[in-house]
């Protein structure tokens, strides 16, 4: 089983426009409502490969409800941590004059309750093969929120990946994970480098791998592909040339289409070329869609590993 944690989940609301311009009235498309933060768009991302998980996530408020009757909607299973604070949403316009999209965050609100407990007690009464860590964290948690979690999913037995970014991505790192997905940037600062180009990554990656706290490191590179390097191998893929419309919840559907393959027990080059595959077909659609299953296989297919 899978269980998918969010710590600071969303409601993403999505709209087109044809030329944004300051001080006019903009007439938008009709808004889509969809539930989204990063491990519940993971769940979204296994369910169209038909892979069950378990979204574990807070709630509160009016979006929480919401939130919720979305996710039954999509008959996602679900186990809500209840906060007394409004869930957030996010915010995303489409530019259809020149196909650029905006994009608007909100931070979220803190909450008094215990979050990181509550998750680490579901954990250790409930047995999963994966358990997947990934977004932003609520404000107010402290940055060793995926490392508490990561400690305690170890030593149930479950493999930890994990998608995040900043002082809670070190933490986590420090404390162990199985399977990690940074961007360059990210892993450039994970090991004290200012900048890393492409031929650099396999090496800085290993560095951190020959530390003993990630069996795996899956990096996205952006126009150039992803790759996954293990203390001996290096598996890269180029990303296909795609017609790009939108890029949210690309990582996500990487990370989703990476952990399917493992779990399906298939080779580690399966699983960086169909991670790549559903990153890339994720970006085709609109607005804070995900990919088209169909449209990820017929890529896998055509994916090579260098």
């Amino acid at each position: 089983m899978i269980l998918t944690i969010t710590l600071n989940p969303t409601i993403d609301k999505s709209t087109a426009v044809g030329k944004i311009e300051p001080d006019s009235k903009l007439r938008c498309d009709p808004m889509k409502h969809e539930p989204g933060g990063g491990g519940i768009n993971v769940s979204k991302a296994l369910k169209k490969l038909g892979c069950a998980s378990k979204a574990l996530f807070p709630a509160g408020g009016y979006n929480g409800m919401m939130l919720k009757s979305l996710l039954q909607l999509e008959q996602i299973d679900t186990e809500v941590i209840a906060v007394e604070k409004e869930t957030r949403e996010n915010f995303v316009v489409l530019e259809t004059s020149t196909n650029k999209q905006f994009r608007f965050n909100l931070p979220g609100d803190p909450t008094s309750i215990p979050l990181v407990d509550k998750v680490i007690d579901y954990i250790q009464n409930n047995r999963f093969e994966y358990i997947i860590g990934s977004g932003s964290l609520l404000p107010g948690l402290a940055d060793d929120a995926y490392a508490q979690i990561a400690k305690v999913a170890i030593d149930t037995g479950a493999k930890f990946i994990l998608d995040t970014s900043g002082p809670a991505l070190q933490a986590a790192v420090d404390k162990g994970v199985y399977l990690l997905k940074p961007n360059i940037g990210e892993l450039a600062r994970l090991c004290g480098i200012q900048w890393l180009e492409t031929d650099g990554v396999e090496a800085a990656a290993r560095s951190l791998i020959g530390q003993g706290n990630v069996t795996l490191i899956a990096v996205s590179m952006g126009k150039d592909g992803a790759m996954l390097i293990t203390k001996d191998r290096a598996y890269k893929v180029v990303a296909p040339e795609v017609e790009k419309k939108s890029t949210v919840g690309a990582g996500d559907s990487m990370v989703a289409g990476m952990v399917y393959m493992l779990s399906q027990g298939k080779s580690l080059e399966e699983v960086i070329r169909f991670g790549v595959a559903c990153g890339t077909a994720a970006t085709m659609n609109a607005g804070t869609e995900l990919f088209d299953k169909e449209d990820a296989e017929q890529l896998f297919a055509t994916l090579k590993v260098q």
